[in-house]
């Protein structure tokens, strides 16, 4: 059988399943009309099977892991029917939320290819889709890459040798890990200095590792990165405990996941324009106001508090997103909860963004997350707790297409998705933008937020004020006639 070598990042998050969090992303497409299951398992063989990656098991052994062709692959096996069954008065989209959080408990057969698609054939009128996918294949990125690949019209991947040099995979694979992991090196230097940008910048923007490559470093900027470095590595190790609150704790592993309905992108983009912020300061404030404002209803008074969400950064250029693998770090951004006005909130949150910038963290927690792929699972376990304790919730803010896409024959209407998290955190919080639209979708365990969807409804009522607060200011005209 053929395989190859898991990087040390995918070897990580292969091995970070837990009995609270699975590490699985979880996906959800609406279609109009319906689809069959003959027309998926078609379009996933014709598609998805051309990633090589989809049809490879992940197999563990004394050096971490190994990808290994599975002989008896069996698409049956990996697209498969589901059924709703609905309690009394439950509406079909509480069934399908239900039936989401029921797969997002379950773990995927780790004798197969971890993943798996599961059919709704008739839902609202056409179809649903719930993804299954493990994080060891690759990071959100790579897998809307994917997903968009397996649309009407999506490329293919491009065609590579599947026998790489050992050389050529340590490249493609490690690259990044190695430019941390070996320090005193030019390309270390080199590799932490792309991200001088800092995170606000690159959740508007996606990073360039193509920067690796050009240029070197002069002597004062050498030193000037070694002191930021210095400062980053304190920060993260001393970097205290997160807030007490009813959404952080040991939780019992039985996850629910709700989401909203698509709000117009161009009212996001004008109310940020208007009160001097971007998108992401009028969303992750809408977020930070829901979460404070489920709270007070949940009888815990957030005055004061403020909670840390663990932001993924992408560090790869984005025409490499159809290698797969994960190449990405992790940056902590406070949510100021316990402000109740939704202005100064924004503000609290854009000055939060801005002091995130000419950070290295992402970069020094991709450099952990390479570490511990090395380590036992207990060692791993430990390290990765780390930022489990730092954190309230993992949140991912993703770009998708404009427009709406087709999937076999049928209109992609909406989707959602939710990230994993790992250790004992009991959120994961997803923002998502697709044809015109933005759509807030949160993941939660039973025992710490039992009622997700209490937490969405909140954040439209937030995002409302924020619109009356713009629509009150002022226009350019009557600006310059006054």
């Amino acid at each position: 059988m053929a395989s190859e070598r898991m990087s040390r990042v995918d070897t990580a998050w292969l091995r970070m399943d837990n009995d609270v969090n699975l590490m699985m992303i979880v996906g959800v497409w609406l279609l109009e009309p319906a689809i069959t299951l003959q027309a998926l398992r078609e379009r996933i063989g014709d598609k998805l099977l051309k990633y090589d990656r989809f049809r490879q098991k992940a197999v563990a052994d004394a050096m971490g892991a190994l990808w290994v062709d599975d002989e008896s692959f069996d698409i049956a096996q990996h697209v498969v029917p589901v059924t709703l069954p609905r309690k009394k008065g439950q509406s079909e989209q509480q069934a399908l939320q239900a039936v989401c959080g029921q797969l997002a408990s379950t773990p995927l057969d780790a004798h197969r290819p971890l993943w798996q698609f599961h059919l709704v054939e008739r839902y609202d009128g056409g179809s649903a889709i719930i993804a299954r996918i493990h994080h060891c294949i690759g990071d959100g990125i790579a897998l809307i890459s994917v997903m968009m690949s397996i649309t009407d019209g999506g490329a293919d991947p491009p065609k590579r040798r599947r026998k790489l040099a050992a050389e050529d995979k340590d490249a493609d694979s490690d690259w990044l890990s190695d430019a941390v992991l070996k320090p005193f090196t030019d390309l270390t230097v080199k590799a932490i200095g792309m991200y001088g940008s800092g995170v606000g910048k690159t959740l508007e923007t996606l990073s360039n590792p193509q920067a690796l490559t050009e240029g070197v470093l002069g002597g004062a900027d050498m030193a000037r990165t070694g002191v930021q470095v210095v400062k980053d590595v304190a920060a993260l190790a001393l970097l205290a405990d997160d807030s007490k609150t009813l959404l952080k704790g040991r939780g019992s592993g039985r996850k629910v996941v709700a989401w909203g309905e698509p709000i117009p992108l161009e009212i996001v983009k004008a109310i940020g324009k208007g009160l001097g912020g971007t998108i992401n300061d009028v969303l992750l404030s809408c977020v930070a106001g829901a979460i404070g404002s489920y709270l007070r209803e949940r009888g815990e008074d957030p005055q004061g508090k403020e909670i840390r969400a663990m932001v993924p950064v992408n560090l790869r250029p984005l025409d490499k997103a159809w290698q797969l693998g994960n190449r990405f770090g992790l940056a902590p951004l406070v949510l100021p909860i316990g402000i109740e006005n939704p202005v100064e909130r924004m503000f609290a949150v854009r000055a939060r963004m801005n002091e995130m910038k000419g950070s290295y963290q992402p970069l020094l927690a991709f450099a952990v997350l390479a570490v511990s792929g090395l380590f036992i699972k207990p060692v791993q376990d430990a390290v990765l707790n780390m930022f489990a304790k730092k954190a309230t919730a993992v949140m991912t803010n993703v770009p998708g297409p404009p427009k709406p896409l087709q999937f076999c024959g049928s209109t992609l209407e909406q989707t959602m998705f939710w990230v994993p998290a790992s250790g004992d955190i009991g959120m994961g919080v997803s923002i998502l933008s697709y044809g015109g639209g933005v759509q807030f979708g949160l993941i939660t365990d039973d025992k710490l937020c039992p009622e997700p969807q209490m937490v969405i409804e909140r954040f439209e009522p937030e995002f409302e004020k924020l619109l009356l607060v713009a629509m009150m200011l002022p226009w350019a005209g009557e600006e310059a006639a006054a």
